[in-house]
């Protein structure tokens, strides 16, 4: 709450501002989602999700830049720091995200990713695993690029989790293109780390008002092909995330995150 208390109107105008983009992108829902077919309601979601997501950065004034080939569909393992990585993401490319379960329930944020078409997971149910894993072909079989993060929670950027091999499967087969994306933030007026990564015993309105007293926020993506890989998942797990821990170390990003 300490960015309210030093930045009232700013973070007062940032909310009013953002609650018209809400409203823009109901309507813009309502035009162009909701009435489509099941067989291509998907990729509406993720265009429609890209727009919104575009929109919403705009209005949490977050400059969103990537380095390398931005996939377009397939498979895409990125490491996870906050709920902003979906907005940034989505916003360099329509997506289809895996998300666990309980971002369902989150105020705004889990009713965007409702109407995105956001796969949920809940990883404590290990029969749900395959119905996911499921859902996941399909839509790759739609031509969606499918958005996964493996260590299963978020953390502050110092360290890459190790991967959860479980949803991986889809990623084991050669018929779908694979990349990697290593994402980062930086902040002029703050430590990245604890003010922009939503992590451990954070909350989520209060982050959130924090993040809106922010000057300039920073995210930056490095994207990577993958077009070697094992076809057996825990092998696969291990080896994607040596290469996001590649790239992390090539940009020198853990000293600035």
């Amino acid at each position: 709450m300490k960015g309210l208390r030093r930045h009232p109107l700013r973070v007062i105008a940032r909310l009013a501002r953002l609650a018209g983009a809400i409203l823009i992108s109901l309507l813009d829902y309502l035009f162009h989602c909701a009435w489509h077919r099941p067989e291509t309601r998907r990729a509406a979601r993720a265009v429609w999700l890209h727009r919104a997501s575009e929109r919403t950065l705009r209005f949490f004034q977050i400059r969103a830049q990537a380095t390398g080939p931005i996939p377009a569909h397939g498979l895409l393992i990125s490491n996870h720091l906050s709920y902003l990585d979906i907005l940034v993401l989505s916003s360099l490319t329509p997506a289809v995200f895996v998300s666990k379960h309980d971002v369902k329930y989150w105020p705004v944020f889990g009713q965007f990713a409702v109407l995105g078409g956001t796969v949920f997971v809940d990883r404590a149910r290990r029969f749900q695993v395959g119905q996911v894993n499921d859902e996941i072909t399909t839509a790759l079989q739609q031509g969606a690029l499918v958005v996964l993060f493996p260590e299963g929670t978020s953390t502050n950027g110092q360290m890459v989790l190790p991967f959860k091999s479980s949803l991986l499967e889809p990623a084991t087969n050669p018929a779908w293109p694979l990349a990697v994306s290593w994402i980062h933030y930086e902040i002029d007026d703050g430590d990245a780390g604890e003010e922009v990564c939503y992590w451990g015993d954070h909350t989520f309105f209060p982050h959130m008002l924090n993040l809106l007293s922010k000057r300039d926020i920073r995210a930056t993506v490095h994207f990577g092909q993958y077009p070697e890989r094992s076809r057996d998942r825990k092998e696969l797990a291990q080896q994607l995330r040596a290469e996001i821990l590649g790239s992390k170390e090539k940009t020198g990003a853990h000293s600035r995150t």
